[in-house]
């Protein structure tokens, strides 16, 4: 049997193509893992995957924190769905969330603290890592048995999870967050991803292309 992926005319197409990517890529994990009402969902990272992943849980039900860096895109957070926002960089971030939730969402691709994330989860709760560092990731397996939590991995979805995830975004209005840009500005939109400036997905305008 041939599947083929129907786009809801509903979505727009600059921030359609981006959900076959981000989309998928953060709604796979917060379907398996229950994001829901009831549920507390902390999403690590606001970036091209993290904004995604905190517009899916919300729409969900979830109670969705974002943990980032820095609070310098507080603002955004919330208007994305967030119900809280909180900075790692700030030692009594994960003493005051210890414990605090089902499921943690880890979008970025640079290292962490994997214990210190375990840390955050509820009895039961589960770390889905769907961010890809290049370095390996360690951690000590007392942040497992001492609270029967789960780490574990997602990458995308097959064709019958992706298509609902697009119906589930055309029913909710979700879409990217997209910057639409011209082919000969590819190497000045690079750079702003080395930066972190990007919010928070680079669309390239296929009809610039020589």
């Amino acid at each position: 049997m041939k599947f083929v992926l129907s786009v809801p005319e509903s979505l727009d197409p600059a921030a359609a193509a981006p959900l076959l990517c981000a989309g998928i890529t953060t709604y796979a994990p917060l379907r398996k893992w229950g994001a829901g009402p009831g549920r507390t969902v902390a999403v690590v990272g606001l970036g091209g995957l993290g904004h995604m992943a905190v517009k899916i849980a919300h729409a969900l039900g979830a109670e969705v924190t974002v943990l980032s860096q820095s609070l310098k895109k507080q603002e955004d957070g919330l208007r994305l769905g967030a119900d809280h926002y909180f900075a790692t960089s700030d030692p009594t971030t994960f003493e005051r969330l210890a414990g605090t939730f089902d499921l943690v969402v880890n979008t970025v691709s640079a290292p962490i603290d994997v214990d210190a994330h375990l840390g955050l989860l509820a009895v039961d709760g589960t770390l889905v890592n769907v961010g890809a560092p290049a370095e390996p990731l360690s951690l000590n397996v007392f942040s497992l048995i001492g609270g029967r939590r789960s780490y574990a991995g997602s990458m995308i979805g097959g064709i019958a999870t992706t298509q609902e995830m697009l119906d589930f975004c055309a029913e909710h209005g979700i879409g990217a967050e997209v910057e639409v840009i011209p082919a000969d500005r590819i190497n000045e939109a690079y750079e702003r991803v080395l930066a972190s400036d990007v919010r928070y997905r680079f669309v390239i305008d296929a009809s610039t292309f020589a």
